[in-house]
């Protein structure tokens, strides 16, 4: 049995908790310890994952570790989604997954929370057909998703704010 598992409704206040612990962790000006997108983004969260929840065509998926030191709190969280895109020679389904968020709480590291969180999101993954899946590492992370298969991508990214 996993020690993670599908992250509810009720859970998303943890959830955003987290995803603020990986945004500090790399150190971007402008975003380490900015909070106020919290308030706006937490509804629309709720809303994902209580849609998510039931509903095995989701594309969104959050797992999560409880936090044995804290009730009603979270250790860790993976989370990402499965987008469409046209088929390629390696990809005919076009079915990509895409990790977006993956943290773990300073005090629950090296405990194989992270890693439990992974193992359940690359399942339903790979549940939904994903040919395969996207994530930028940090480099504190990248033994982790090595350690699980991942490889460098040569193709360079580029960003449009809008």
């Amino acid at each position: 049995m996993s020690l993670a598992r599908r992250a509810g409704p009720e859970d998303a206040a943890e959830v955003l908790r987290l995803r603020q612990v990986m945004i500090d962790s790399l150190g971007r000006p402008g975003f380490t310890g900015a909070t106020g997108w919290h308030a706006e983004s937490l509804p629309l969260l709720r809303e994902r994952l209580a849609e998510s929840e039931g509903d095995a065509d989701s594309d969104f998926g959050a797992f999560v570790v409880e936090s044995p030191q804290r009730p009603g709190g979270l250790a860790a969280l993976a989370a990402g989604t499965v987008d469409y895109r046209v088929g390629t020679p390696h990809n005919p389904l076009g079915r990509v997954g895409y990790v977006f968020s993956v943290a773990t709480d300073p005090d629950a590291r090296r405990r194989g929370y992270a890693r439990a969180c992974m193992a359940e999101l690359l399942a339903w993954l790979r549940a939904r057909g994903a040919g395969h899946v996207l994530l930028t590492a940090s480099p504190d992370a990248q033994p982790l998703y090595e350690s699980l298969g991942f490889t460098r991508d040569p193709d360079p990214s580029m960003r449009l704010m809008l």
